[in-house]
């Protein structure tokens, strides 16, 4: 995250143009820490600490909403969801949801691989199952190789007879 925020910053946009400061700002975050907000990167949340959460904003940690708006949360790249999902106080909101409309504090429940997302991907990236379908492709590409290399067996012996 650091990185990304960097980059941002350094890299412009080009012919002359300021640094782009949308993708700097969507790196970090209002957060209530020791009783006061103050900006600071998604990496260093820690359950516990309370997020303002506005439209537009990607949220970078699964939370517990508080008092406030409704929320209106796009979660397809999560649930494959369609249409935003209505979040009401007390709800639950996962890592890399897009806030569509309102505006709400939350707390942090989890971070990292705890999250909903990090959970996830760990089990996908833990399994060592092949499918049928996996199956099948490495079936018919074996198929192809074998059959292109005795294709070219043939050629070469019929090209030197």
């Amino acid at each position: 995250m650091e990185a990304a925020a960097t980059m941002a910053i350094v890299l412009a946009n080009g012919g002359g143009k300021p640094p782009n400061w949308p993708d700097f700002v969507g790196t970090v975050t209002l957060v209530l820490r020791d009783g006061k907000w103050s900006e600071q990167e998604a990496s260093i949340f820690v359950p516990g600490d309370i997020i303002s959460v506005k439209q537009g904003d990607i949220i970078q940690a699964d939370a517990c909403l508080l008092e406030g708006d409704v929320l209106k949360i796009d979660q397809a790249a999560l649930t494959g969801e369609s249409l935003p999902v209505t979040k009401n106080p007390d709800d639950h909101v996962f890592s890399g949801s897009t806030c569509k409309q309102g505006e709400i504090d939350v707390v942090v429940i989890a971070t990292g691989l705890h999250t909903f997302f990090g959970k996830a991907a760990h089990l996908v990236d833990s399994t060592s199952n092949v499918g049928h379908f996996q199956q099948m492709l490495t079936s018919i590409g074996n198929f192809c190789i074998v059959s292109i290399g005795i294709g070219m067996v043939i050629e070469f012996v019929l090209t030197i007879f």
